[in-house]
């Protein structure tokens, strides 16, 4: 009879390690490549050269320097994955890919690449590495374009939420101001509050930096993470609101002309620093409670 030592009953019972250089996953890996590249140049091509889109090159970059930041120096256990959810999800993404391919629906296109991409990655790299990177791949899908029906949607109330907000307070200073809709007349100017000044676009922009800088400074406090994350939503439309207010007294005091020249950038400029700011000021205030309820939890 043979017996063998504790040490060598821990080996066997060891994990093999996973090798990933494997002729199939280099396949998925080319397979995926392909997928990425055309979809990816329409996107610069459509929408990253446009003022909405104009934040995905940043948010390019750093997502993927938030996913080397997660997987630098760590090693992940291999797991066996659930082989036929990941093929479903692979098989409905490549299908939706396919349609809005045909159909020329970039929103719905790019999506069902992303999608896809993360279910090849989850069957090469396991569910471990996949957790371990949950934020960047969030974070990264705000490089893609969203569906224009959930701009439409989204947009409208905004628009003629801010429009009303920018007449009452304006009036209350004794502008001559009055709205219809998203219509803004003041003095002898009629202002249109278009998607660019107060809607979905410029909304995604700031939840984008603002969810960046929340990863970079609370990114072991899941309490402050969850807080700032919320709030970055609201201090967006207000940050708008602040634009449209500034856009409608440059119109005013100056003409038309100036507001639609130099000072409307300025007026974005001042915008993105008022979300910005009162981040800040919202980490700034809240952050002893942010300490107090992590030492409870803990």
């Amino acid at each position: 009879m043979k017996f063998e030592s504790p040490a060598s009953l821990v080996q066997v019972a060891a994990p093999a390690s996973r090798k990933f250089a494997t002729p199939g996953n280099l396949i998925l890996a080319i397979g995926c490549a392909l997928l990425i590249v055309p979809t990816m140049i329409q996107v610069a091509r459509d929408s990253w050269s446009t003022e909405q889109g104009g934040h995905g090159p940043l948010v390019l970059a750093t997502g993927l320097w938030a996913v080397w930041r997660e997987l630098q120096g760590k090693t992940f256990e291999s797991r066996p994955v659930r082989l036929l959810p990941a093929v479903l999800l692979i098989g409905v993404m490549l299908t939706s890919f396919i349609v809005a391919r045909i159909t020329g629906v970039l929103e719905v296109e790019a999506f069902a690449m992303y999608g896809a991409l993360i279910a090849a990655a989850y069957l090469i790299f396991g569910p471990a590495l996949m957790r371990a990177i949950w934020f960047p791949l969030v974070y990264l899908a705000f490089t893609l374009p969203p569906p224009d029906t959930v701009v439409a949607a989204v947009t409208q109330p905004i628009k003629i939420a801010i429009s009303q907000w920018t007449v009452s307070a304006l009036h209350l200073v004794g502008y001559p101001v009055a709205s219809s809709g998203v219509t803004i007349q003041i003095g002898p100017y009629q202002l249109l509050v278009a998607a660019a000044c107060a809607g979905l676009n410029s909304i995604v922009t700031l939840t984008a930096l603002c969810l960046f800088y929340v990863y970079l400074r609370h990114r072991s406090n899941p309490i402050a993470f969850v807080v700032i994350s919320l709030a970055a939503i609201p201090v967006a439309v207000i940050s708008n609101f602040v634009r449209v207010i500034v856009l409608v007294l440059i119109t005013y005091h100056f003409g038309d002309a100036a507001a639609q020249g130099f000072l409307h950038d300025f007026a974005g400029l001042l915008m993105f620093s008022v979300a910005l700011l009162t981040i800040f000021g919202i980490d700034k205030l809240a952050a002893p409670l942010f300490v107090e309820r992590t030492r409870k939890a803990s």
